[in-house]
């Protein structure tokens, strides 16, 4: 949402572009799921290291949720539009559905070729937090990439949705910083687990009641300080798209 104001893409077009951000997370994610799977195989450790990303991405992202400063996106300074400037022209209209055009001569990209590379790049980033939460869950690799692969294509139908909705759950992200929190202290004991076999585990259907809890509190609350902002005709401090899944721009 927040690369797709920040491009200012044409309602029109911004399906085909949630469309190319699926089909690349897709393809991602699969990369990523099969080498965490080998990792899991071959390391040990590795459960230390995912448990370890997670911990450090919850404070972070508790960090981004308790700060009030919103930042706009500044498209010149990511990584991906920066590196294919360097090598392509870019027009600096829309022309359709098109991701590149021959201008003077020269083939060119279009802005939404730009915000396609951008949206692939978060997905790399994205994966890297996402695959490891999956594996806190279950090991079996074919039953992550599923359910990523279901939460993927899901996400495009409700992305008008969750546009409308994510302003008003202004406890979002503390609810997702304490879900990653929780994942990474699970995968952590599990290591420890297998090190120190006296060291307990936390059970599979134990932490999906856990992570349902949590959304579902952080919801109430979300509706609750809303209301009451309302109703003494105040407006609650929604947090910036870039805030409740932290800035990965």
């Amino acid at each position: 949402m927040l690369l797709l104001t920040a491009f200012a893409v044409p309602k029109e077009l911004r399906q085909r572009v949630l469309l190319i951000g699926v089909a690349g997370a897709l393809v991602l994610r699969g990369i990523f799921i099969a080498l965490g799977a080998q990792m899991i195989s071959m390391f040990s450790w590795t459960f230390l290291l995912f448990g370890a990303i997670l911990l450090v991405t919850a404070v972070k992202v508790l960090n981004d949720a308790m700060s009030h400063d919103e930042a706009a996106v500044d498209i010149g300074s990511l990584r991906s539009v920066k590196l294919l400037r360097r090598f392509f022209p870019v027009v600096e209209d829309y022309r359709g559905p098109n991701l590149t055009v021959r201008e003077a001569g020269k083939r060119a990209l279009t802005p939404l070729g730009l915000v396609a590379v951008a949206i692939l790049g978060t997905d790399i980033v994205f994966a890297v937090d996402s695959v490891p939460a999956v594996f806190g869950i279950t090991g079996d690799a074919y039953l992550v990439f599923a359910t990523n692969a279901f939460a993927l294509l899901g996400l495009r139908a409700l992305y008008f949705v969750l546009e409308g909705a994510l302003g008003s759950l202004v406890h979002l992200g503390h609810g997702l910083a304490a879900i990653l929190a929780f994942i990474g202290v699970k995968l952590v004991l599990h290591w420890a687990h297998g090190v120190w076999p006296s060291t307990p585990e936390v059970p599979t259907l134990a932490s999906l009641g856990v992570i349902v809890g949590i959304l579902a509190t952080v919801t109430a609350t979300s509706l609750v300080a809303k209301r009451r902002a309302e109703a003494r005709g105040e407006t609650v401090d929604e947090e910036p798209l870039e805030q409740v899944g932290s800035d990965r721009s």
